[in-house]
């Protein structure tokens, strides 16, 4: 292959590479972080983007599974929304500091109030702490997202069994053993978030990668053209080292 060819394959795997890692995930409503320990509190975040380019998102709805209840549910402000927490009869009691708790909430709902609704290529967080976490594997919050047009998105989609992602996954919180969480170094929300970030780590790996192959490029085109510009140099060389073994 031609040094050319070669370049210009480089130059399309570059191209390639750049698209590849520049399109974006599909965005849907995520908590955040995703993974916690059984019995005790956390704090989470309902992550909600807008999807759409002609309206703003005006209401979130969360669920609390009533089959793995919470006893404590608190909420954090965010400015220019209204919170409600909904309480429900459980079927089960459950023990919380010693007391038989016999109603959780069972929903959350964040409402936009004047101009805070959540406009095109924006998105909102919406903290919540909780707890004690149930001894379950996993917790599903079914949310609804509904747009000044009167779309409601549903969030519902439960995880699937052969691990595809569905059309419209719901949040999920993983829940692992406190044993278990103890053998290893505990693992911060914030963390966690940092850990997502906004993006700017990965755009920064992009870059360094673009940056690293274009310089392969300019790295063979310069050694071609310095063999154009002195084709016998190579030949000379060899000579040299003959006349010198000779010797």
């Amino acid at each position: 292959m031609s040094l050319l060819k070669r370049s210009a394959v480089v130059g399309s795997v570059v191209a390639a590479l750049t698209l590849a890692l520049a399109v974006p995930a599909a965005a849907h409503v995520t908590v955040n972080p995703n993974t916690a320990v059984q019995g005790g509190y956390t704090k989470v975040t309902f992550r909600v983007p807008n999807e759409t380019d002609t309206a703003s998102t005006t209401k979130v709805e969360v669920s609390l599974p009533s089959d793995a209840p919470f006893a404590s549910v608190s909420l954090k402000p965010v400015a220019g929304w209204t919170m409600t927490a909904e309480k429900g009869k459980l079927a089960q009691p459950i023990q919380a500091h010693g007391s038989p708790i016999t109603e959780a909430v069972n929903k959350i709902t964040w409402t936009a109030t004047g101009d805070a609704a959540i406009k095109p290529g924006q998105f909102q967080e919406f903290d919540v702490s909780l707890g004690p976490l149930p001894k379950v594997d996993q917790v599903v919050f079914k949310a609804l997202q509904t747009y000044s047009d009167g779309t409601i998105v549903r969030w519902i989609d439960e995880p699937t069994t052969d691990g595809t992602e569905p059309e419209k996954p719901a949040p999920v919180l993983k829940l692992t053993a406190a044993a278990a969480a103890t053998g290893g170094p505990t693992v911060t929300s914030a963390a966690v978030d940092d850990a997502k970030g906004d993006g700017n780590g990965t755009w920064a790996g992009v870059v360094g990668i673009v940056l690293g192959l274009a310089g392969l490029v300019l790295g063979l085109l310069a050694y071609r053209r310095a063999n154009a510009t002195n084709p016998g140099g190579a030949a000379s060389g060899g000579a040299a080292k003959s006349a010198v073994a000779a010797e």
